[in-house]
């Protein structure tokens, strides 16, 4: 019996919420924090330098979306302890929806608050940092067929195209257009609140072009994306440019995109893994010099991955984004 088509947005909502409420992700694939303990530890550094754009207030909300393991709050909050002024001021709040992973972050970061989306974090000067967040949020795909557009359904593991409306972008016939309407939500509403600072850490073109990017990994290897939903991580590259338009059109100012290893040089990542790397036996420097590589090195993840930062256009240009 043929299933009744589920536009392909809904599919993979509902195939991811059920993957992270019961699977373990970083069995099917390793993030930035988990890779290097520089990682987060710039990002705190960069979280304190933003904080004193801000005027240095005595109370900033730190939110992280998607927090993983919390392995990037916790190095970033061992970075913020160099400036006990900054840490002092800072509550700490996560954004994450699966409880299976809160009660992990809750043993790494007993005093955060958590939150079931962004629209819930407190008012008053906020600093929101997402590492592979965007990523994950479910997207539309339409295709060019002649003079008009359909749009992807999914039934029976498989695609089915319907008749949609155009979504205003140019592609050739054939082509596939992808929308995130929800990485659009978010991006809009945060650039929408003064004195706030959030920056985007994904992988995708740094300019828009027509493509299918929807993927899945299962026990660390490519797999079908339409094949049993919730048992595979479904993501899809991030659309940065529509993203910056989004930012201003909600009057916000937008940094970048700049590459991820550009930007994680600029915050001084070699200098602190050296730093590392001098105090440690040599199977953990290696370890440490292997990280950053994989983390910066154009070949590896320093160009696909990609920075962005959206700002109150208040606030002045923030750290890392020094020729973007």
């Amino acid at each position: 019996m043929s299933s009744t088509p589920e536009r392909l947005d809904r599919f993979m909502a509902r195939a991811n919420a059920a993957y992270y409420a019961a699977r373990d992700p970083f069995a099917d694939f390793t993030t930035a924090p988990e890779i290097s303990q520089g990682f987060g530890e710039v990002l705190g550094g960069w979280a304190a330098m933003v904080w004193h754009g801000m005027g240095a207030p005595a109370k900033v909300s730190l939110a992280e979306l998607g927090p993983g393991r919390g392995t990037l709050m916790a190095d970033a909050l061992r970075a913020a302890a160099a400036l006990p002024p900054f840490r002092a001021a800072l509550s700490v709040h996560l954004v994450e929806a699966s409880p299976r992973l809160r009660d992990i972050q809750r043993a790494r970061l007993p005093h955060a608050t958590w939150h079931d989306s962004a629209a819930t974090l407190p008012d008053g000067p906020l600093i929101v940092v997402a590492n592979e967040f965007l990523d994950a949020l479910p997207i539309r795909q339409f295709v060019r067929r002649g003079a008009g557009w359909t749009e992807r359904f999914v039934a029976d593991g498989a695609f089915v195209e319907q008749p949609a409306s155009d979504p205003t972008r140019t592609a050739a016939e054939g082509e596939v257009v992808e929308m995130n309407e929800a990485a659009l939500a978010v991006v809009a509403a945060l650039a929408a609140r003064p004195r706030t600072a959030a920056l985007f850490i994904d992988y995708g073109p740094a300019e828009n072009a027509p493509g299918d990017s929807l993927q899945a990994l299962r026990g660390g290897a490519p797999a079908d994306p339409l094949a049993d939903p919730g048992g595979a991580d479904l993501t899809a590259h991030v659309d940065f440019a529509a993203l910056a338009a989004a930012a201003h059109a909600a009057g916000a100012a937008a940094y970048g995109p700049v590459p991820q290893g550009v930007f994680l040089a600029r915050l001084g990542l070699h200098a602190r893994i050296g730093r590392l790397a001098r105090g440690a036996d040599a199977t953990t420097a290696r370890r440490l010099m292997q990280g950053l590589h994989r983390l910066t090195d154009p070949h590896a993840m320093g160009r696909l991955f990609k920075v962005l930062a959206v700002c109150d256009s208040a606030l002045p240009p923030p750290p890392g984004f020094d020729d973007a």
